[in-house]
């Protein structure tokens, strides 16, 4: 269909943009994610990450999601990279969460958190898009609601 051909890319260009500046510039990333990395860290009892090891987690992040980016915007397995670029935003919305923050900063992070939510749900509605075609779910009672139907008509014929 026409719309899934201009909406996939559209929904994927910030999706690219995003990663490909992460991957690429790193510093405002990084200093975004250190305090979700350190808490997680914390909780799970491990040491913390280093800004080395930090920096490369934000650039692998970032390269994955230009590159399922693309994959959605010219229509490679969009369903699953759909589903997989809404699995790597979520936590980029928790990261900018505004919720503990104060004065002006919290108006950006508000923004970044609107937005990062926003894309998630584009995502999964993108993976959940069926192209019109029989989920999989309609397929197995499909399926049984047929099965059901030649049982009672063999029964039928038996008597």
């Amino acid at each position: 269909m026409l719309l899934r051909r201009i909406a996939r890319p559209l929904l994927a260009a910030p999706f690219v943009y995003d990663g490909v500046q992460a991957a690429l510039h790193p510093d405002e990333h990084v200093e975004a994610a250190r305090g979700l990395a350190d808490q997680v860290t914390d909780r799970l009892g491990v040491a913390r990450l280093t800004d080395a090891n930090l920096t490369l987690a934000v650039r692998a992040h970032g390269g994955l999601t230009a590159a399922l980016g693309v994959g959605l915007g010219v229509g490679l397995l969009p369903r699953v990279a759909s589903l997989k670029l809404a699995a790597l935003t979520a936590p980029l919305a928790v990261a900018h969460q505004p919720f503990t923050t104060r004065g002006p900063e919290r108006a950006e992070k508000s923004a970044r958190f609107v937005r990062a939510l926003g894309l998630v749900g584009g995502a999964l509605l993108a993976g959940l898009d069926t192209e019109g075609k029989p989920g999989l779910s309609w397929r197995v009672s499909n399926a049984r609601r047929l099965k059901a139907q030649a049982r009672q008509a063999d029964v039928r014929h038996a008597d």
